[in-house]
């Protein structure tokens, strides 16, 4: 029985090192999924992980490519399931993870004819992906794998392989030895790319001559830990982290200010605003306006991207390079400044910070501060627990109270920001390290939005994994938090009902019925238990804390624009307006 294209199509993608799918079934790509059928028969397959939803498959995708820093791949139908896929995808591409999307497509005798499920898939990609094609015929197929999956890697992008019904079923026809065929070979390995050697020395003279030098590190700086903090201990300087780099190092380095932004803290803020030299090391940190305003810092940037050079901060230097690697080449160049006040300053200033974080995190609420739900965590997390979190008001607390421990892993959406991703990267965590315990944040718009159906998913799979623990921490306000604020802050404006009000859904007890713990929390005393008691059980658990929505995720610094806009919609009838005015006072106008 000669071999079917689909069949060679899953071979080489095990020649490419995939060993994991994560994707939903369909008549569009069902020969795909019996090719994995026989190769998992004949011992040499790819684990196949069914979800609930195509979109989930797709944050799974982005959630291995973080975690292990490999391929993510997904898998869909044609039609709606290559639709559903999108919004993972577009995840990947914002945050630059390598992923691999696989879709069916209609027949290709019934290709321009309408027909049921026939979309022009290509054009539906063509903005999400960095490469993306649909098989035209079986020949065509060796070098659609190996261009998507290269360029995938390569380019920390999406790649995009789309394969009619009937070219899966047709025999395998490898390219011919002929005019209008080509032959293409697997295998990728990342190059060392490092800066010119007067270009070094240009970026350390500009970082030599600065006496309040700030680091601001990104994801892409995840592998460059040990260079950054040697970096840190020349310059005296202070590190602040762009959210996506909130694992990079530990928070309980002194000179170690913490997440950047909107979501971010003071000594970040003070970091920024006091600097005279700024190094950006493998982040694309959106708000230029806690930069540095422009003219007050001499700046130099790295980035192994380069169109992500000089793009947030006109630098005097820009290094094309790989974090570590021009790190590695830099350091030699630099001189020890021996005066460490700027340093001194911003360790107290930190100190002072996780205090005030503290005070925030106890102060009472009703009924529970969701700002201590996060810090009770903390410290009770081990050191190689890794933690997700949802895109909501949720994430405020993940960038402030959760205090990162050397070796611990932790990431969001960042770039698009979306809400449901907690869930499906939390899942694809515990594939990727079965070994770990992992804890998803999430808010209680997002399990309503898509979270709650990924319950099934891990109630399906949770036995094969050798440490049971996944926590599931639901912040139930009964309200889409994070837009209530912004409508607040932001236009003046107050809560409006008919678009904030959420369902009081009982997510532990949804947990229980599919046969993992279910947690309910509503006093704050219950809650360092609830975390220990979580954190021992023998299965996953849904951790259930009905928190005060009128806790204000306010950034580091407020603005008297945002202050009086603030203000004017607890004037225009805010619901709890004078519950809201007495829990913010503090954080709004708090002195040390």
């Amino acid at each position: 029985m000669s071999m079917k294209t689909s069949d060679f199509f899953v071979q080489r993608l095990k020649e490419w090192g995939v060993t994991r799918i994560y994707g939903y079934p369909g008549d569009g790509i069902n020969g795909v999924l019996g090719a994995i059928q026989r190769a998992n028969k004949a011992g040499d397959g790819i684990e196949f992980i069914q979800v609930r939803h195509e979109e989930m498959a797709a944050f799974m995708a982005v959630g291995h490519a973080k975690f292990t820093g490999e391929l993510g791949v997904c898998l869909s139908t044609g039609g709606p399931g290559a639709t559903h896929l999108l919004t993972g995808l577009y995840d990947a591409k914002m945050d630059h993870a390598p992923v691999l999307a696989i879709t069916g497509q209609a027949e290709t005798t019934a290709r321009g004819a309408s027909y049921q499920q026939e979309m022009n898939l290509d054009r539906v990609f063509a903005d999400v992906a960095n490469f993306v094609q649909e098989a035209a015929s079986p020949a065509q197929v060796r070098h659609l794998v190996d261009r998507g999956v290269r360029v995938a890697m390569a380019q920390n992008g999406v790649g995009v392989v789309i394969i009619p019904k009937d070219i899966q079923d047709e025999a395998w026809q490898p390219p011919r030895h002929a005019h209008g065929f080509t032959h293409s070979g697997s295998g990728y390995q990342r190059p060392r790319v490092i800066p010119h050697d007067a270009d070094l020395q240009r970026a350390a003279e500009v970082l030599n001559a600065g006496k309040k030098v700030a680091i601001l590190i990104g994801a892409g700086a995840r592998n460059a830990a040990v260079e950054v903090v040697q970096a840190a201990n020349l310059l005296g300087a202070g590190v602040a982290k762009a959210l996506l780099g909130k694992d990079v190092l530990p928070d309980d380095a002194p000179f170690v200010t913490g997440s950047i932004g909107l979501l971010g803290t003071e000594p970040s803020w003070k970091l920024m605003q006091e600097c005279d030299t700024l190094l950006m090391i493998g982040s694309g940190f959106p708000w230029t306006e806690f930069l540095p305003p422009e003219g007050n810092a001499r700046a130099v940037q790295i980035d192994i991207d380069p169109a992500m050079l000089g793009l947030r901060y006109p630098c005097e230097v820009n290094l094309h390079g790989d974090a570590a690697e021009t790190l590695r080449a830099l350091l030699p160049l630099l001189t020890h400044k021996n005066d460490r006040s700027w340093q001194e300053e911003i360790a107290r200033h930190v100190r002072d910070w996780w205090q005030l974080m503290e005070q925030r995190a106890m102060a009472p609420a009703k009924p529970v501060n969701p700002q201590r739900v996060v810090w009770e965590m903390s410290p009770l997390l081990p050191e190689n627990a890794i933690v997700t979190s949802d895109s909501g008001s949720c994430a405020n607390w993940f960038a402030r109270d959760y205090r990162v421990k050397q070796g611990q892993r932790a990431s969001l959406s960042g770039g698009l920001a979306c809400m449901g991703a907690a869930v499906p990267y939390a899942i694809a965590a515990k594939f990727a390290a079965p070994e770990k315990p992992v804890v998803a944040l999430v808010g209680d718009g997002a399990m309503q939005m898509n979270n709650m159906a990924e319950l099934i998913t891990i109630q399906k799979y949770w036995q094969q994994w050798q440490d049971p623990r996944l926590i599931i921490c639901v912040f139930n306000n009964q309200d889409l938090n994070q837009v209530t604020w912004e409508q607040r802050v932001m236009e003046g404006d107050p809560r409006f009902e008919a678009t904030q009000q959420l369902p009081d859904v009982h997510y532990a007890e949804f947990a229980r019925t599919l046969g993992l713990e279910g947690i309910f929390v509503d006093t704050p005393e219950a809650l360092s238990a609830a975390w220990q008691q979580a954190l021992q059980a023998d299965r996953p658990v849904v951790l259930e804390v009905k928190t005060d929505p009128e806790v204000a995720p306010l950034p580091p610094h407020i603005t008297f624009k945002q202050a009086k806009a603030f203000m004017a919609s607890m004037v225009k009838g805010d619901r709890g307006a004078v519950q809201v005015l007495s829990d913010t006072a503090s954080q709004l106008f708090h002195k040390k």
